[in-house]
């Protein structure tokens, strides 16, 4: 069985090396901590390239931890039901490294998730804040990618223009959920617990 998401997600300090590591060391993600006026700051400096910059950024980000918290796993003989609480569990995994917090609704043909309190929120005064939501999107679109489901993204909604909170659209291109994995209501009102998985699906 997979270890505990928590305990997954433990930060370790190894002071001889004076590196920051996420989970296990022999896991090798490091940790590099950043404030959200640095990607800013790096939005600026990638020009007229930045959307598609910050979008690929997040996108490798996460497929590079989703795959090591997976151990690089075959997406492909899993079915859409388990890959579905895998993404729940992943907005989960993405709460507990400080992104707000990240809530989802399944419906036949899209996903909705929504991200309240969004660190673009500490900048909202910053003309440049918008750029933060594209690693959110870059992240979260990376986690249909790696499960091998293809998806149209956009925001659709954005706690920078008038919202109480971020909303992400995904289209799903390639599949579509049944009627058992497909949820009622709005994904404000679904409470997902978090969940803990084993190696084989």
């Amino acid at each position: 069985m997979f270890k505990k998401l928590k305990k997954e997600l433990q930060i370790n300090i190894e002071e001889k090396e004076g590196q920051l590591y996420l989970g296990p060391k022999a896991k090798n993600i490091h940790l590099l901590m950043l404030r959200p006026i640095d990607i800013i700051e790096f939005s600026e400096f990638a020009g007229s390239d930045a959307e598609d910059v910050l979008v690929w950024v997040g996108k490798s980000l996460g497929q590079d931890l989703l795959q090591r918290f997976f151990y690089f796993k075959d997406w492909a003989p899993v079915d859409l039901s388990t890959k579905k609480e895998v993404i729940i569990g992943c907005l989960q995994a993405i709460e507990l490294l400080g992104f707000g917090v990240l809530k989802a609704i399944f419906k036949k043909s899209h996903v909705l998730i929504n991200v309240h309190d969004s660190f673009a929120l500490d900048e909202k005064e910053n003309i440049m804040a918008k750029n933060l939501c594209l690693l959110y999107q870059g992240i979260l679109t990376s986690i249909f990618e790696t499960l091998l489901i293809e998806t149209d993204a956009e925001e659709i909604e954005c706690c920078l223009l008038n919202s109480d909170k971020c909303v992400f659209k995904f289209e799903l291109l390639n599949v579509e959920f049944e009627d058992k994995d497909i949820d009622g209501g709005q994904a404000d009102d679904i409470v997902k617990p978090i969940r803990f998985y084993g190696e084989k699906f």
